[in-house]
């Protein structure tokens, strides 16, 4: 392999593994929000409970996703050093508001999260679990605004000449809100919240099938479902702006999404099937008619700019970018239905009796985990062959001086490496699953008490 393969699939790889944790601190941060605010409420020492296991998980997804981050920035110096020169006075700025209005902010408050429970009020206490919850969403906020102006640069001019030029800001807030940072940041937030969400119904599904922790399970449950259910039928929302915006400022990607190759009126919208890329065509494909133009417009006659209209060496990979997308789509609407029917059956009070639904809801886990990850390669691998969307080339950007044999003896390193942290992280979590919550039986008789010291 070339060393531009290996430095794509290095960083690839990199990133992927990387992205397993932020969606889940983000999750979880906002499901202990609510579980804090549910026990300032009500008193009731079980939501105390049940924020207090959830706050060791988010302390063990939060060091694995810091340790796993911090070898990509790297990687921008070593395999990317042509892509850093050219875009580090943008991505620079906004890398270092993440670290001054998120990082600091998060990790600030984390130790009176994770060890202030006894030490400080409860309304200090919470104060604390807003802050981390909203530090982690900053954090995501500069990480997308970064990403998004790749996709879509605004607010900056290039200076310089050849290899030396480079793009410097002309207008900050052009920048931060560029045309695609705003949907692209709801998109990834509903999916962080999913990923959060369905974890913790994952964890209450299974106690409730071994018949564990039951008043711990239900409660739990309750919480996440509600936050599931809000944050998939936003997801929807958000990724309908998304993919509209992509038609207006991305139509290459569009192309390759849902394999339109001519230009055309009344572009169809595929629920599957398998490009062939050398014919043009897309094999057992099933697909609904004039809707991609409908959704893109309302308009049925919407013209819809096809593949073969861009040159060939700026067209990205159609496969790959189609099953992605479509993959993306499919786990959406399964969490859709899955949280609606989760809500259903609660309403009807038969919820935590259905053995099929929880063993549903156990693995529906992997759902949200799955659905960023393509949702990730969708974005990414559709802006191909662009690093820059319309302004540097990937293989623009690479190192003058690395070579294929560091790549790769490091790429072979970093996935020995990473995969010793996602053992380590499983075995972890598993033991925190097992172990469970402190004893709920006992939590019960200090209600009084408890209410009481809310009054002092």
């Amino acid at each position: 392999m070339d060393v531009e393969i290996l430095a794509r699939l290095q960083f690839a790889f990199t990133i992927a593994f990387h992205y397993i944790y932020p969606p889940l601190s983000i999750g979880l941060g906002v499901v202990l929000v609510v579980m804090e605010a549910m026990y300032l409420r009500t008193g009731n020492p079980l939501y105390e409970q049940m924020a207090r296991f959830w706050v060791r998980v988010f302390a063990l997804t939060f060091s694995i996703g810091v340790a796993t981050g911090i070898v990509m920035e790297f990687e921008f110096g070593t395999n990317w050093a042509s892509y850093s020169r050219y875009v580090g006075d943008v991505f620079g700025s906004a890398l270092a508001a993440e670290g001054v209005f998120a990082f600091f902010l998060e990790s600030g408050f984390l130790a009176v999260l994770v060890f202030g429970w006894d030490r400080v009020k409860p309304r200090t206490h919470f104060f604390a679990t807003c802050m981390v919850a909203l530090g982690a969403m900053f954090s995501a906020v500069w990480i997308v605004v970064a990403n998004s102006w790749q996709q879509t640069p605004a607010g900056y001019h290039l200076v310089g000449e050849g290899a030396s030029m480079r793009a410097e800001i002309t207008d900050f807030w052009a920048v931060v809100f560029n045309p695609s940072s705003v949907e692209r940041l709801l998109h990834v937030l509903s999916g962080a919240w999913l990923s959060g969400a369905f974890l913790v119904i994952s964890v209450s599904a299974y106690y409730l099938l071994k018949k564990r922790h039951l008043e711990f399970a239900r409660h739990s449950f309750r919480i996440a479902l509600v936050v599931a259910c809000v944050a998939s039928c936003f997801q929807l929302l958000t990724g309908h702006h998304s993919a509209v915006g992509v038609s207006k400022n991305q139509p290459a990607k569009l192309a390759a999404m849902e394999a339109v190759f001519n230009d055309q009126t009344h572009a169809p919208l595929y629920l599957f099937g398998w490009v062939n890329e050398e014919h043009q065509r897309v094999n057992l494909g099933v697909a609904v008619p004039s809707m991609l133009s409908l959704l893109i417009s309302g308009d049925p006659n919407q013209h819809v700019t096809g593949l073969n209209s861009f040159p060939e060496d700026e067209r990205p990979p159609v496969n790959m970018v189609f099953q992605a997308y479509h993959l993306m789509v499919m786990i959406g609407f399964g969490l859709i239905g899955l949280s609606l029917l989760g809500v259903f059956f609660w309403w009807r009070g038969t919820l935590f009796r259905k053995t099929w639904l929880l063993i549903l809801f156990v693995a529906s886990v992997l759902g949200p985990q799955i659905a960023n990850q393509v949702g990730w390669i969708t974005a990414e691998v559709g802006r191909q062959p662009w690093i820059v969307y319309g302004l540097l080339k990937t293989s623009d950007g690479l190192s003058k001086a690395v070579s294929a044999g560091q790549v790769g003896f490091s790429l072979i390193l970093f996935t020995i490496i990473y995969l010793f942290l996602f053992v380590l992280f499983l075995y972890l979590l598993n033991e925190k699953i097992k172990h469970g919550p402190e004893d709920s039986e006992s939590m019960g008789t200090e209600f009084e008490h408890t209410k009481s010291v809310f009054k002092r």
